[in-house]
């Protein structure tokens, strides 16, 4: 957003103010001044580091701490049969998600039908995935800065013009970080008025998921159009839900696609 700026009164005089007296122009430093303005700033510094080593060598000399810490106690092993064990990789999130990521996403319904706009049910590769932003060129470099991985993508009609559509997005740092900035870049954006105009509500079972309940569009001519979606992210995993439809979509939809979702994960 381009805010014009405000330019403040720059001391805008009345008949009665009194003119102040031009100010003298400031003398204008030659090479000469700057000379001797080095020469006396080397011979401070030497000045200074001389008397300072004297002090310095003047003083007793310090010992250094001894290196090793006798109080630091260490802890004990615990006894045989009791270690930690590593998690099964049922339990383990990034065991999972290292093998084939489409068989983490939350299967379809009975009954529903092949997606006809989705052109890949499955993998989706970058490109395609940045093409669905306002600015594919600026979401491609995006993506590509956090790192994306891989993207794993299902989608299924079901009603009359009800659409559904999952992501898991993969990104290649260790950590949470490419997965954390894009799921939390896109909840900034659903208080606005182009999209939710709210804060969504917390997903259950989830410490950063959100899902949101969009307004209806309305616009002459054409059908109703209502939207809902989901964001969170497990891990390098971030997840995105969308549900489209010419009727009301109740928050319980969305709600329950998303907890089947991150149970998934």
């Amino acid at each position: 957003m381009n805010d014009e700026e405000n330019i403040p009164d720059q001391g805008r005089t009345t008949p009665d103010d009194t003119v102040p007296a031009p100010a003298a122009r400031p003398r204008r430093r030659g090479l000469r001044t700057l000379g001797l303005l080095a020469v006396a700033t080397v011979i401070g510094l030497v000045g200074g580091t001389a008397v300072g080593y004297g002090i310095q060598a003047q003083r007793e000399p310090t010992a250094l701490p001894p290196l090793n810490q006798p109080g630091l106690v260490q802890p004990k092993p615990l006894p045989k049969g009791q270690e930690a064990k590593p998690l099964p990789a049922s339990e383990d999130l990034r065991a999972k998600a290292q093998g084939d990521l489409r068989k983490l996403l939350v299967p379809k319904p009975a009954g529903a039908r092949k997606d006809e706009y989705a052109e890949n049910d499955g993998w989706m590769n970058v490109s395609e995935f940045a093409s669905v932003f306002d600015h594919p060129d600026r979401a491609l470099d995006d993506q590509l800065d956090l790192g994306v991985r891989r993207i794993a993508a299902t989608s299924w009609a079901t009603g009359g013009h009800k659409r559904t559509e999952v992501r898991l997005v993969q990104y290649r740092s260790t950590d949470t970080l490419g997965a954390r900035e894009f799921v939390e870049d896109q909840q900034a954006y659903m208080p606005d008025e182009d999209f939710a105009r709210s804060e969504g509500r917390e997903l259950k079972g989830s410490s950063n998921g959100r899902y949101y309940v969009f307004p209806v569009d309305r616009e002459a001519g054409y059908m109703d159009m209502y939207e809902a979606r989901a964001y969170f992210y497990r891990g390098d995993v971030a997840v995105e839900i969308f549900i489209v439809d010419t009727e009301e979509i109740s928050e319980n939809d969305i709600r329950s696609l998303a907890e089947r979702q991150l149970g998934r994960l």
